[in-house]
């Protein structure tokens, strides 16, 4: 059997490739872009809303956090580097000269107030107090020495005398109970009371340390008056023996009784001070 004559239209239909399958009308419309859409607005679309996780977003701000101290501390670095390197050779030696200067300037200053801080808490403070408590203790020998004036609470005893049956013996007892009751401070008719203070009987009256007082015999006496008050009125006291020798005796409390007899410090012939 023979084979078919060769023809320009046998030749072509071998040449081309096959023919394709037809595709759906569904597919086809699928693979087909929307009409009216440009490619810049496909790309838009793809790009825009971003889909970015929790994740991704905090790894951004610490990428951007981290950048931007970068930046910073290389502009800072880069201003001071090209400060530096422009300047001469004596100039930078200068720079340190000064900077070696003010570090010492700054050991010496603390050093030096460090010192200061020791004397404040150690010598200053102990001399402070040691001054404060010479102060107070002087002003209380004072006291008890007679040789400067006092004010504070007490009473007022004051004796009526009108027969001169009062005798020296009876003002001291009555000295003694206001010692013992913690009297601190006690003045007889403008005669200061004190540790060596006698009393004798001079020619119908009373002699207080040499010096000579009358009726009435008024006591102006310091301290609590609630412990001076009792002591002198207690059964058998002082108050109980003066009334037995028809003398009058008034105690008045209040609030300020001012001790203003005064004695002269007198400095002891032979005793002197043990403290070195």
């Amino acid at each position: 059997m023979s084979e078919p004559e060769e023809t320009p239209g046998n030749r072509l239909r071998k040449e081309l490739p096959e023919e394709l399958p037809a595709t759906s009308p569904g597919q086809a419309e699928a693979q087909e872009p929307e009409p009216g859409l440009t490619g810049r607005r496909r790309l838009v679309q793809g790009l825009w809303p971003p889909r970015v996780t929790r994740a991704q977003l905090i790894v951004a701000v610490l990428l951007f956090g981290l950048g931007f101290g970068l930046a910073v501390q290389v502009a800072s670095n880069s201003d001071s580097d090209s400060a530096l390197r422009g300047a001469r050779q004596e100039d930078l030696v200068r720079i340190l000269d000064e900077l070696d200067d003010r570090t010492q300037r700054l050991e010496d200053e603390k050093q030096g107030l460090e010192k200061q801080r020791d004397e404040l808490e150690n010598s200053s403070d102990q001399a402070e107090e040691a001054r404060k408590q010479t102060v107070e203790k002087e002003r209380q020998l004072g006291i008890l020495a007679g040789t400067v004036a006092a004010q504070g609470p007490g009473i007022t005893m004051t004796i009526e005398d009108t027969k001169g049956t009062v005798e020296a013996d009876m003002l001291l007892d009555a000295i003694q109970e206001l010692r013992a009751a913690g009297a601190e401070a006690i003045q007889v008719n403008g005669v200061r009371v004190t540790a060596g203070t006698y009393l004798s009987d001079s020619d119908k009256s009373v002699s207080v340390d040499g010096n000579k007082i009358t009726a009435p015999f008024r006591f102006k006496v310091i301290g609590n008056p609630q412990d001076l008050e009792p002591a002198l009125n207690i059964p058998g006291g002082v108050v109980q023996t003066l009334e037995k020798e028809q003398a009058t005796v008034a105690v008045e409390r209040s609030d300020k009784i001012v001790v203003d007899a005064l004695r002269a410090a007198k400095r002891p012939d032979y005793a002197r001070s043990s403290s070195r």
